[in-house]
């Protein structure tokens, strides 16, 4: 173990536990709704995957943190130690969201001269972090046309915010990641490849979290968003 690694460990853990005590804090004193505060905590643990490639030496280091979140965030919401996070309600997205990124991290991300396919993992991620969190946000707080699926309501809004973050997220990870000094062991991608596979992974992504019943869009959407610029890339 290096000792980027553990100041990697030590790190996460660190920004982990204090995203959630400072949410919890400040989702009490302002009184935000636990579907706001809920997404801040999502965007805000999505955001760390480009922490952890920044730390990390040893890509096997690098997603214990998420790995080990898989067990914590099913005490916290069975438990509902946050509140910020889970209610009686709640379904359990957060032990979903750390699945999903130690699966794509585990399977796609490599270090040491292998080659890497960290951008898609990333990329990926990113379409869980920012796509799924503003659709939730603009959803809640703009959404006026619903539909409904399997007994689940979205709206309309809610998953054009999807589309265009996803879209743009999807884009700006790929085309800024790969080949660079975060992945240097990744496939270049022109800014023309990126922007086909963005749209590719925008589509399925968007699907998949419009379909998806509660919580499990953290599953869906990251992985067959992942899995879809994985086989998408070997094509163009």
């Amino acid at each position: 173990m290096s000792k980027g690694d553990i100041i990697g460990l030590i790190l996460s853990y660190v920004y982990a536990f204090g995203l959630l005590f400072g949410v919890e804090a400040l989702g009490k004193k302002r009184q935000w709704p636990q579907a706001i505060t809920r997404k801040i905590v999502h965007i805000g643990a999505g955001m760390w995957v480009w922490g952890i490639l920044a730390l990390f030496d040893t890509w096997y280091y690098g997603i214990i943190p998420f790995a080990t979140f898989i067990v914590l965030n099913y005490v916290f919401y069975r438990q509902q130690a946050f509140k910020a996070m889970d209610s009686s309600d709640s379904s359990p997205g957060t032990v979903y969201f750390a699945i999903s990124i130690t699966l794509l991290f585990g399977l796609l991300w490599r270090t040491g001269g292998a080659p890497d396919h960290a951008p898609i993992a990333m990329a990926a991620v990113m379409a869980m972090t920012w796509g799924d969190g503003l659709a939730s946000v603009v959803g809640y707080g703009w959404g006026r046309h619903k539909y409904i699926f399997l007994g689940h309501t979205r709206s309309w809004e809610g998953s054009l915010a999807m589309a265009g973050a996803s879209f743009i997220s999807v884009f700006l990870t790929l085309w800024l990641l790969s080949a660079s000094a975060l992945s240097p062991n990744s496939q270049p991608l022109s800014v023309g490849v990126s922007l086909v596979l963005a749209c590719a992974a925008t589509l399925i992504a968007t699907v998949a979290e419009g379909l998806s019943p509660a919580g499990t869009d953290n599953l869906s959407v990251p992985l067959l968003t992942g899995l879809t610029l994985y086989l998408a890339n070997t094509l163009v």
